[in-house]
Formats: structure tokens, C-alpha cells, sequence
């Protein structure tokens, strides 16, 4: 199992302070990528988890000229807010930037209101068809091409894209989403599968439909990858995604993952001050990492 380590760049208590120290503490404990969270503006009904947030590009580019060996992850922008020429040239420069070293993680979003807030209300009910084109433009232009591009929501033929990313068209793509058109849209055009709030039942159920449109689709297998919240001393609770407990529990429930397919996990620990993220960060390096090295 790889392991990241989810940054503390959202809701109370997050800082500029809290993201730096969780970069140092993935780099000194062998993590191999931390990872952000996307929301522009959001309605007070989001208010609680993301009300407050670090603008997730700007802080991976941060992080990039900071840190010198991890990988940055993005958990997951939400394409279909964004214009796709303008996060083309984003993900590339800070690929660029890091050296090669950007995991693109994208979803169509959830949160309407939050559509009208930026100004594109009208792309909430077409997101998925949005994501798919943004992902065909992501990859003409990281691949160096200079051949006209025609969608249906984009169109240019007369263009030069540098720089190119040092992953070209080969930057791995995530996906997130629960939707069947979202497994199936994973199977068939992304390289890895992100998932959050899942159970390893969950996702075991979704990696049938990921597995049968990749194959039908005559790509491989999208690696699986699983957003998950870790609290060390907490009572299990088996009805609720997450890994609570002993170490020895938290280690049952990492093989389950495991067993379910899942590849990696993205480690979201509850602090977010530097002192106790520290804390919990090396008790699970201490105590839990070893029991699946047994």
C-alpha cells in the first residue's frame, strides 16, 4: 500500500504553517504525496468543511519550489468550474515547476449553488460532458500537439501551449465521483480511480464497473485510490467510512482496502495544527506502518 498524506488546507484551524509542516512531515516519514482539496465559493450550507480553503493550485505551486521529493496531488479540482485552456497551462506549469511530479486529480463537483457563485450556473447540469472535453484538451495540449481542437465547448485551431509539462501527455489523471457515468468514465479515460467517505465494500462494488470499461474501452486497469479519514484511539465505527481504533485495527481496516483493490491512500488526519498533526503522523508511522510490514 502507498501512502499520502491529505493536507490541512480547509476548514477551522487550517494555515499556511499547518500545510508547509504537513509537506515536511510526508518527505521525513516516506509519504509519497500530500494532497489538496477543491472549492472555490461555496454556499453556506458547505460552510462548515469549506468555508475556509487554500485555493488548491496556488498551493501545490507553493509546495512544488518548497519541497523537493513528494508528489502533489489534487483532491479533486473541480473541472467544470474552471476554464480548461486556463487549468491546462495551471497543472502544466506546476508540473513543470515540480519536476515532474503532479498526480491530476479532477471531478465534476456537487455543490450548484456554488456553480452560479462563479459565474457558471449553466455548466452544472453538462459537467460530466465538461470533465471529458477538458480531459481530451488536457491531453492534446500537454502532448505537444499543434492539430486544430473542436469540442463542444472549446474550439481553436490557430495556438502554441509551453510549456509542456515533463509528464507530456502522460500526467496521470485521477478521477473522483460515485455516479455509474462517473466509475464508467474512469474506466475508460482516466489512470487511477479517487475515492472519499468510501468503505472498501463501496469501492470494491465500484472497481466491477471501473474494471469492465476500462477493458471494454482496451485500456488497463485505472489504479485505485482511496481518500481516508485516520483517528488513532477513536471507537470503530464500521457503519461510517474511515479508519478509527487501535493500531492494530487501523492495520484490519488498511488490508481491507487492500483487499479491496485500493492501492493507495490518501491519510486525512484530524489536526491541523503542526504540534498534534506531528503526532498523530508519527504514531502512525510508529505504530501502525510496521503491522503491515509483518
Amino acid at each position: 500500500m502507498d501512502f499520502g498524506l491529505i493536507l490541512p488546507a480547509m476548514a477551522a484551524g487550517s494555515s499556511r504553517e499547518g500545510i508547509e509542516s504537513a509537506a515536511e512531515l510526508a518527505e521525513r516519514h516516506g509519504f509519497g504525496d500530500v494532497w489538496g482539496t477543491d472549492h472555490l465559493l461555496v454556499d453556506h450550507t458547505a460552510v462548515e468543511d469549506y468555508g475556509r480553503i487554500y485555493e488548491i493550485l496556488t498551493t501545490l505551486a507553493w509546495l512544488a519550489g518548497r519541497f523537493r521529493t513528494v508528489r502533489l496531488g489534487a483532491s479533486v479540482v473541480i473541472a467544470p468550474m474552471r476554464n480548461a485552456v486556463v487549468l491546462a497551462k495551471q497543472l502544466a506549469t506546476i508540473d513543470d515547476l515540480s519536476e515532474g511530479r503532479l498526480i491530476a486529480g479532477l471531478g465534476v463537483g456537487w455543490n450548484e449553488p456554488e456553480f452560479a457563485n462563479v459565474g457558471v450556473a449553466e455548466r452544472f447540469h453538462v459537467r460530466g460532458a465538461y470533465l471529458e472535453e477538458t480531459i481530451r484538451l488536457l491531453r492534446h495540449l500537454w502532448s505537444g500537439s499543434r492539430e486544430p481542437f473542436a469540442g463542444r465547448f472549446h474550439h481553436f485551431d490557430d495556438f502554441t501551449f509551453e510549456p509542456l509539462p515533463p509528464q507530456g501527455e502522460r500526467l496521470p489523471i485521477w478521477l473522483g465521483g460515485r455516479s455509474e457515468k462517473a466509475l464508467e468514465r474512469a474506466g475508460r479515460v482516466a489512470d487511477g480511480y479517487h475515492a472519499s467517505s468510501s468503505t472498501p465494500d463501496q469501492i470494491a462494488a465500484r472497481a466491477t464497473i471501473i474494471r469492465a470499461a476500462a477493458e471494454a474501452a482496451g485500456r488497463p486497469m485505472p489504479v485505485l485510490s482511496a481518500r481516508v479519514r485516520v483517528e488513532l484511539g477513536a471507537v470503530p465505527d464500521p457503519s461510517t467510512p474511515g479508519l478509527r481504533g487501535s493500531p492494530d485495527e487501523i492495520a484490519t481496516g488498511i488490508r481491507a482496502y487492500a483487499k479491496a483493490g485500493v492501492s493507495h491512500l490518501a491519510l486525512a488526519f484530524p489536526e491541523p495544527d503542526q504540534a498534534g498533526l506531528s503526532r498523530s503522523v508519527a504514531r502512525f508511522v510508529s505504530d501502525v506502518r510496521p503491522l503491515l510490514e509483518a
